[in-house]
């Protein structure tokens, strides 16, 4: 008897308030896989209605689940993750045929969100800070309690790795979750989870997943009375609009990043090309963390340049189904619009190409890499691409790499390439980041990382110890042991 689960099916339908069925919006979303056209699922939409049963459900469910002891919250995370790596292969294909990952990526995606699942089981333990006082006999306590129900809307890069992160770690604090994925991927990044937690007796009600169109239930997800707390991974123009709409809401806001890959005049050459060139391509250059810009010492920059663009050059690009792709299709025909215009914007504004090429694919959204020479104010460098364009900038020395470094309104990772970590560390802490990464590359997958960023690239930290921060709140309990006069 084989030991390989039967697959999941069913991805027409959504688990809303504890019942998987068809959203009653009206309308049809195609999931498509973007590198074939193949239609993955046809899946009726969710509407408002939907999103005021998924919440009502989720209240209700969650105040018997903050009741649930340590050890039965945290079976359920230990479960959950060994259930991912069970089915590693199935999940890894529907990451290549749903938003065109390679099988390394996928495989690797698989992995994290397994790890973040078995992270989670460490959050379950009840939290108690005892907090000093200077009244005698008195004593002063701080629970950590849940904060209720959190919403988790989520952005189709990573959309596994990036959903879990936020609603692993949720649940297992004792909250109840209504995620939204994105519609680009409402398999990977939420259907499929729910069929993890549903598998590993998470009781019923606790997640809902909503598939539906960001037009008609975004609003209505970010400003119901229910959730206490709004997790949303995205584009900055969409949280900026998060913010005025969600009221007292706590926000855990990733938003968009132009990251800046600094190498210095002492860098190993080789090792900084490896990892500027994995930084920028990864993925297609689709991950908030890429490396949008490389700015390098004008001592070595046009040997750094030579080998970028032979490395570059040298990218496989293709069915990402097959072991030897680099470079799998972008997620739409919007999305490749979007990257060639800015190309297009960057070489009328004095950008140099060095390499580019057409689409290919039998959808036409395989793009090959592409390496442009400009300064700090051309379109590819001054706004994020997410897409496999790299732009190479020359900095006249130190200081000058950290003032072009520094000059966007962006500030998500970042990263830094010199022979002395003395050196190294001193210009990391003057990069306006939410993270710095010495001699690596700006894309990270360390699930201990407390993702997040400064200035427009959002607020609230994603990971780490600091996760439990955003999905609970502060109850402040003192204890008078002893009674003491008061005085008028």
């Amino acid at each position: 008897m084989s030991d390989t689960p039967t697959p999941y099916t069913g991805f027409d339908r959504m688990p809303l308030a504890g019942e998987w069925r068809h959203g009653s919006s009206g309308s049809v979303l195609t999931d498509s896989n973007p590198y074939s056209g193949e239609v993955l699922a046809e899946i009726p939409l969710a509407g408002s209605t939907d999103v005021d049963l998924a919440y009502r459900a989720a209240r209700e469910a969650q105040r018997e689940w903050a009741q649930t002891g340590p050890e039965g919250r945290a079976a359920v995370f230990e479960r959950a993750a060994g259930i991912i790596m069970k089915r590693a292969d199935e999940f890894a294909d529907w990451l290549t045929r749903e938003i065109g990952a390679t099988r390394d990526r996928a495989g690797v995606e698989v992995a994290i969100t397994a790890a973040v699942t078995a992270a989670a089981a460490g959050h379950t333990a009840e939290v108690v800070d005892t907090v000093g006082t200077d009244v005698p006999d008195k004593e002063n306590r701080v629970y950590r309690k849940p904060a209720g129900v959190v919403t988790v809307i989520s952005p189709w890069n990573f959309p596994m790795y990036l959903s879990n992160r936020s609603v692993a770690p949720a649940l297992a604090l004792g909250n109840a979750v209504v995620l939204k994925p994105a519609e680009d991927s409402p398999v990977t990044g939420g259907l499929l989870l729910a069929k993890v937690y549903e598998e590993a007796g998470l009781p019923t009600g606790l997640l809902s997943v909503v598939v539906g169109r960001g037009r008609d239930v975004g609003d209505h997800l970010v400003q119901h009375e229910i959730p206490r707390v709004i997790s949303f991974t995205g584009s900055t123009s969409v949280g900026r609009g998060i913010a005025p709409k969600a009221g007292l809401k706590k926000l855990a806001l990733e938003l968009g990043g132009n990251g800046p890959l600094v190498v210095l005049n002492d860098a190993d050459l080789e090792r900084a090309v490896e990892c500027a060139v994995f930084g920028s391509y990864y993925h297609q250059g689709q991950i908030c963390m890429a490396t949008n810009r490389v700015i390098v010492d004008a001592s070595v920059y046009y040997e750094f340049v030579d080998r970028f663009v032979e490395r570059a050059r040298a990218l496989r690009t293709g069915d990402p189904r097959e072991a030897s792709t680099q470079i799998g299709p972008v997620i739409s025909r919007r999305q490749l619009n979007g990257i060639q215009e800015k190309v297009v914007e960057s070489v009328a504004g004095g950008a140099k190409v060095l390499l580019a090429g057409e689409p290919t694919g039998p959808t036409g959204l395989v793009l090959p890499p592409h390496v442009l020479l400009g300064d700090n104010y051309v379109t590819t460098a001054a706004e994020e691409v997410f897409g496999p364009v790299a732009t190479l900038i020359r900095a006249h020395d130190e200081a000058d790499a950290l003032r072009i470094a520094n000059d966007t309104m962006y500030g998500l990772s970042s990263g830094v390439f010199t022979r002395d970590v003395e050196r190294g560390l001193r210009f990391a802490q003057q990069v306006e980041a939410g993270m710095t990464h010495i001699n690596d590359t700006t894309v990270h997958d360390d699930v201990h990382a407390a993702f997040g960023g400064e200035k427009a690239s959002g607020i609230g930290r994603f990971g780490g110890k600091w996760v439990a921060d955003d999905f609970t709140t502060h109850h402040w309990i003192s204890i008078q042991h002893k009674p003491r006069p008061l005085v008028f």
